[in-house]
């Protein structure tokens, strides 16, 4: 190969790298899993129709917004993700990107996405400042001090719904707190049986993800997941008292939650990394398929 053909080979490859790592520091996957709940809810609540215009303001700001949190979630983090095997390859852990990058690129996506989130009101443009802040410099830090990070936590994690419904509505209403109500009590089996599996990596690196009973997992975690995944059963039924779906969905979603408390109570019985993958993939099932059934159902 010339050396020339060997310059441009490096060239791409070094290309591919920063688009690998760019993916890795705004969490690609999970950051498009916030913007579904986000597009889910603007569905759910949009009344006259839906411009896919807005939809498209909506998907690339909270894109943006939630890339950025991630970002500055990294930045703080990065001493304490290479001592763990699931985050050392993060490419400030690992060293393929510096300080200062990631926080211009953190600087500049949180600009960009709060000014589109700005386009839709300003309760839309709050609320996404608001996550971004209170997940990078509340919840990340307090990981590493106290079990109390999940609950502070799963206030950013469930804004993204708020901010959906807000965007398509224009204010601040009773089916906005419901929509975040219901991803706010959603996330705690999500993020026990995360905390379960990564338990022995997490404490490497002093983070308190997981109920504890002195040095051990609390033996009564699935006991706690399954409680609030039966929250989730009047949760359900809020929508169509206020209107936004038909009962239908209300039913279909109470018997998902009995599925998804009953993962949790498998977890409580035996314990063991099995029952915690069989609960973390059934949260991850569950909030897509419901928020699914919930737009088709307003649209029967």
């Amino acid at each position: 190969m010339s050396k020339a053909k060997e310059a441009i080979a490096v060239g791409i490859s070094g290309v591919w790298q920063k688009v690998a790592d760019y993916k890795l520091l705004v969490k690609f996957r999970l950051t498009l899993t916030v913007v579904f709940s986000a597009l889910m809810a603007f569905f759910i609540a949009s009344k006259d129709g839906v411009s896919w215009m807005a939809v498209l303001i909506l998907a690339l700001g909270g894109f943006l917004v939630t890339g950025a949190a991630n970002a500055l979630n990294q930045v703080l983090e990065k001493d304490y993700d290479k001592l763990m095997k699931r985050t050392a390859e993060r490419p400030l852990a690992a060293g393929r990107m510096t300080v200062s990058e990631a926080v211009l690129a953190a600087g500049l996506m949180a600009m960009a996405g709060i000014m589109l989130l700005a386009l839709f009101n300003v309760w839309a443009a709050f609320f996404g400042m608001l996550s971004l802040v209170a997940y990078s410099f509340l919840y990340t830090p307090l990981k590493r001090y106290s079990t109390m990070a999940i609950p502070v936590g799963a206030v950013p994690g469930a804004l993204p719904m708020l901010i959906g419904c807000v965007a398509a509505e224009g204010d601040l209403t009773t089916l906005a707190f419901a929509l975040f109500a219901f991803q706010f009590a959603w996330q705690f089996p999500h993020f026990w049986s995360i905390g379960w599996l990564g338990y022995e990596d997490y404490k490497k690196a002093g983070y308190k993800m997981l109920p504890e009973r002195g040095d051990e997992r609390d033996p009564n975690t699935g006991l706690y997941a399954a409680f609030y995944a039966l929250l989730l059963i009047p949760l359900g039924f809020t929508l169509p008292m206020l209107g936004a779906t038909g009962m239908g969905s209300a039913y279909f979603v109470a018997g998902l939650s009995l599925v998804y408390a009953a993962l949790g109570w498998n977890l409580y019985r035996k314990k063991d990394r099995k029952a915690a993958l069989q609960l973390m993939f059934g949260s991850l099932i569950y909030l897509p398929l419901v928020l699914v059934v919930f737009y088709l159902d307003k649209l029967a």
